[in-house]
């Protein structure tokens, strides 16, 4: 408790770290937003809760720094990271995805999370344990005295998780698939009865969001680092702000996952780095909690 008066006195004493602290989880909740946006897409249009969304962003991440390692500039990365990982989602929805979207939670829950164990090993088995990084050569800035500290590698993320985040927007709202793939999330049947090809914007849609989360994960391996199991992390990371965000609200989704960061970065300077895992358990619990009074409130309501 004194650690954390101690550190609340700081952020009291010097407001500019208070700045500093917000700037970077927004750099950092723009990631979070990115690969969340994808989930969203999955639980809203598929009623899939894919537990394997970590272990996505962490193949990304190993194929960011498996292409630095190689002397290619890691930054070519994200693209290459979104185009492996859509073949790779499309693999995956023609041989286990689709078999389990008509089947009950349990049966899809299970199938994802036997996926992200297969990822976990595999990734443990090529490339080892080891906590891993690509490096970019970007410069860091710095405010304020040194108090204030921007990277470049960060805010290079920011910059490439809006745009991707902005044209996957622009795709849903005006192209032919993003209006397939709504009108698919609102009623399945009424988009099969218009001549929708569900099975088509299905596939689809995973296959995007694997993609996304590929992406999403160059991006974690410039900014912070890559290890075979810290995929589960990142997956309650984002069945956190999806949750909180709301099923179907995808600009809600984006706005929690900059909250995500910035509540990282805070309540990681006053609790320690440590204890940031715990954080993102305990805000899941919260979350939960708070979802399940609003359900049974509105239960009473109609009775």
């Amino acid at each position: 408790m004194q650690h954390i008066i101690g550190n609340m006195t700081i952020l009291g004493a010097a407001p500019v770290l208070n700045l500093g602290l917000l700037i970077d989880g927004l750099l950092i909740g723009s990631i979070f937003a990115l690969a969340a946006y994808g989930l969203a897409l999955v639980w809203g249009v598929m009623n899939v809760k894919n537990l394997a969304q970590g272990d996505f962003i962490m193949l990304g991440g190993y194929i960011t720094w498996s292409l630095g390692n190689h002397g290619i500039n890691p930054l070519f990365g994200v693209g290459a990271a979104f185009v492996i990982l859509w073949c790779f989602g499309w693999v995956l929805y023609r041989t286990v995805i689709s078999k389990v979207i008509t089947r009950d939670l349990f049966t899809s829950l299970l199938a994802t999370f036997g996926i992200a164990i297969v990822i976990q090993q595999t990734l443990n088995l090529a490339v080892g344990p080891d906590t891993q990084s690509a490096h970019s050569s970007l410069p860091i800035w710095q405010f304020a005295g040194g108090l204030i500290s921007v990277s470049g590698t960060r805010l290079l993320g920011f910059v490439l998780a809006i745009l991707l985040a902005l044209a996957v927007v622009l795709f849903m709202r005006n192209s032919r698939m993003g209006q397939a793939i709504r009108a698919t999330a609102q009623d399945v049947r009424a988009a099969r009865v218009v001549g929708i090809d569900t099975e088509k914007v299905y596939a689809f849609t995973f296959c995007l969001n694997a993609a996304i989360c590929g992406a999403a994960g160059a991006l974690v391996a410039l900014v912070w680092n890559v290890q075979p199991f810290l995929g589960t992390t990142y997956s309650i990371r984002l069945f956190v702000i999806v949750t909180a965000a709301g099923f179907g609200n995808l600009p809600g989704v984006i706005a929690a996952g900059f909250g995500m960061g910035v509540f990282e970065q805070f309540g990681g300077f006053l609790l320690g780095a440590e204890f940031q895992q715990a954080l993102i358990v305990i805000l899941l619990l919260g979350v939960l909690g708070y979802r399940q009074l609003q359900y049974m409130r509105v239960r009473q309501a109609v009775q």
